[in-house]
C-alpha cells in the first residue's frame, strides 16, 4: 500500500472594512447582556479562568450541528467542541488528529485510516463507527455540510470498520488527494447515532455548558482531552455583527479577542499598545459571484465585460484600505496548485463597453447583494457602481441583513458578495465551481472543467494533477462567473494578556485554536 501521511496544499481567508467606527457597538454589546466582566476566580491560576471570543454571528438559525458550518463562528464553536481526523496546517497540507496515519492502496480507491485512543464527553471511546456515521451524515446533501462533496465520493456500502480503531473507506473512484477531505469544515466526528444537537457531545477540548443560536455560547474545559486539558476553564464565544462592535468591546476590555478586523480598525488597532494584531497576508479571496445561469450572465459577454470594467488596484486601495492584494479571478493565489504563468487580469474599458453594447445591453440595470458581514463589501459595491457606469452598466447594491446574508444568496439575485478562507485549491474547485456542486453559487457548468477536475484527482502523478488542474483553472477563470478581485489579509486581535495564539490563515489548525491560550 502507498502511505499518505499527509497531502497537498492550497488556501485563502477573509477581511475588507468601513472607515467610520461608531462607539456605540460596543454599547450594544453590553445592553445585549452577553459580555458581563472578565474577572477571574483563581481555578486556573495565571492563566485566567474565562476566555471571551467576539464573532459575527449567524442568527437565530445557528446551531451546534458540527456539519452545518458554513461561518467562522460556527468553525470557531466546533474547535472547541469536536475533533476531525486531520487538521490543516498554514499551507493546507494534512497533518494527523483524531486519525493517528491513514494509506491508500496502489489505486486510489481504498483508505485505511487508524484512529488514536480518544475518548467522547461522555467516556466513550472514538470509534471507526463514529467515523463511518459521522461521514455519511456529512455526505448526505440533505445535511448541508461544506464538505458534502468530497465526502459523497465514499461507498459507504462497501466501506466498513475493521476493527474498534480502524476504518476502511472505500472511494467510488481514485482520489489520491482524497485525505483533504479529513480536514475540511464540516467532517467532524461526532457518536454513531446522534441527531440531537442541542446538548451536544464531541470529543473537542471543550464540553459543552450553554448556547443561544444568534448569542453567547458558553464552554468548559475538558481535563481528559486525547491532546492536554485547555489552559483556560472556560470559553466563551459572543456575538457582534458590525466590526465597530467587536473593536470597542476589545479595546474596552469586554473580549480577549476579535474576530475579523480591517481598514480603519487595523490601523487604530496598531496605535493601541493594550493589543496585538495577528495578521495572515492574503488570506482571504473577496469576490464577486455573477450567477451565470440566470439573465443577464447567462451571456459570457455581459461576465467578461464586468470582469474587464472593474478596477482592482482602486478596490484594494479603497474597499480595502491598502490590506490586500489584487486578484485575477482564480482562488488561492500562493497555494500550491495555483497557476504561477497567468498574467494579471488588466483592465479594458474601452473592450468592456464594446462587449456590453455587443450585448445589446446598454444601461441594464444589475443589483448587487451585499451585506455589512464584510466591511469592504459596501464600499466595493459603490466604486464597483462608478467603475461599471464607464462601460454602459447600472449598478445598485442590496443590502441585506448580516445574520440572514449567506442563507439568502443561496437562492436570490444574480450577483452578491462574498469571501473564502484558505482552502485547498483542489477542494475549492471541487466544492464551488464544478458543475451541479451545492455551494456552486453561479450555476457554472462545463463539462470540459469537470472532466479535467476528475483526471487531476485521479492521476497518481503529482506533476500531472497540477498540470490538469492549471488546465481547468484557466477555463473556469474566464466563464466561471467567480471573480475573484482581491485577496485580503486576515486580521484578528487579542489582548496585550493573551499568549498561545498566533497569526494562522482561517480553516487552519492554529486559527481560532483557544485549547492553548493563556490570560494574565
Amino acid at each position: 500500500m502507498t502511505t499518505h501521511a499527509r497531502t497537498e496544499t492550497v488556501r485563502r481567508p477573509e477581511p475588507g472594512r468601513r472607515g467610520v467606527l461608531a462607539a456605540s457597538g460596543a454599547l450594544a454589546l453590553t445592553a445585549s447582556g452577553l459580555l458581563t466582566g472578565c474577572g477571574g476566580d483563581g481555578k486556573d491560576g495565571a492563566s485566567g479562568d474565562r476566555f471571551r471570543a467576539a464573532f459575527t454571528a449567524g442568527g437565530s438559525q445557528e446551531t451546534l450541528d458540527p456539519h452545518v458550518a458554513p461561518n467562522f463562528v460556527d468553525q470557531a464553536r466546533a474547535k472547541a467542541l469536536y475533533d476531525t481526523l486531520g487538521t490543516y496546517a498554514d499551507d493546507m497540507s494534512v497533518r494527523e488528529r483524531l486519525a493517528q496515519s491513514w494509506e491508500s492502496d496502489a489505486s486510489g480507491t481504498r483508505w485505511r485510516i487508524r484512529l488514536r485512543e480518544a475518548a467522547f464527553h461522555d467516556g466513550k471511546p472514538v470509534t471507526a463507527k463514529d467515523v463511518l456515521y459521522s461521514y455519511r451524515r456529512a455526505a448526505d446533501p440533505a445535511t448541508g455540510s461544506p464538505s458534502q462533496v468530497l465526502l459523497s465520493a465514499i461507498d459507504f456500502d462497501a466501506s466498513r470498520a475493521d476493527g474498534e480503531r480502524s476504518v476502511v473507506l472505500v472511494l467510488k473512484a481514485p482520489n489520491f488527494e482524497f485525505p483533504t477531505a479529513f480536514a475540511g469544515p464540516g467532517t467532524e466526528i461526532v457518536p454513531d447515532g446522534t441527531t440531537d444537537f442541542r446538548e451536544p457531545v464531541g470529543s473537542g477540548p471543550f464540553t459543552y455548558v450553554s448556547f443561544t443560536p444568534g448569542g453567547t455560547a458558553r464552554f468548559r474545559r475538558w481535563a481528559d482531552h486525547w491532546d492536554g486539558a485547555p489552559h483556560i476553564a472556560e470559553l466563551e464565544i459572543v456575538p457582534a455583527n458590525e466590526e465597530s462592535a467587536r473593536l470597542n468591546a476589545l479595546l474596552s476590555g469586554q473580549v480577549h479577542y476579535a474576530a475579523d478586523m480591517a481598514g480603519a480598525s487595523v490601523e487604530r488597532l496598531k496605535q493601541d499598545g493594550s493589543t496585538r494584531l495577528l495578521t495572515a497576508p492574503r488570506a482571504t479571496a473577496q469576490q464577486l459571484l455573477l450567477r451565470t445561469g440566470r439573465k443577464p450572465f447567462d451571456d459570457p459577454r455581459l461576465v467578461r465585460a464586468v470582469q474587464l470594467g472593474i478596477d482592482r488596484e482602486e478596490l484594494v486601495r479603497v474597499a480595502l484600505a491598502g490590506h490586500g492584494e489584487v486578484g485575477n479571478d482564480l482562488f488561492g493565489l500562493g497555494l500550491h496548485g495555483y497557476p504561477d504563468d497567468l498574467g494579471p487580469r488588466e483592465r479594458d474599458v474601452e473592450e468592456a463597453r464594446r462587449l456590453v453594447k455587443q450585448a445589446g445591453a446598454q444601461g441594464l440595470h444589475i443589483t448587487v447583494e451585499t451585506s455589512s458581514v464584510d466591511a469592504a463589501w459596501e464600499p466595493a459595491a459603490d466604486l464597483m457602481a462608478g467603475q461599471l457606469r464607464e462601460v454602459g452598466l447600472r449598478l445598485t447594491a442590496n443590502t441585506r441583513a448580516s445574520s440572514t446574508y449567506f442563507s439568502e444568496i443561496k437562492t436570490k439575485g444574480v450577483a452578491a458578495f462574498n469571501t473564502t478562507s484558505t482552502l485547498p485549491v483542489s477542494d475549492f474547485l471541487e466544492q464551488r465551481v464544478r458543475g451541479g456542486a451545492a455551494r456552486n453559487r453561479t450555476q457554472y457548468a462545463s463539462k470540459k472543467f469537470d472532466a479535467l477536475l476528475e483526471r487531476s484527482r485521479t492521476s497518481r502523478d503529482e506533476r500531472q494533477r497540477l498540470a490538469l488542474l492549471t488546465r481547468a483553472q484557466k477555463i473556469a477563470r474566464d466563464g466561471s462567473g467567480l471573480l475573484v478581485w482581491a485577496f485580503s489579509d486576515a486580521n484578528d486581535a487579542i489582548a496585550r494578556s493573551v499568549s498561545g495564539l498566533r497569526a494562522a490563515p482561517p480553516n487552519s489548525h492554529d486559527w481560532a485554536r483557544f485549547d492553548r491560550v493563556r490570560v494574565g
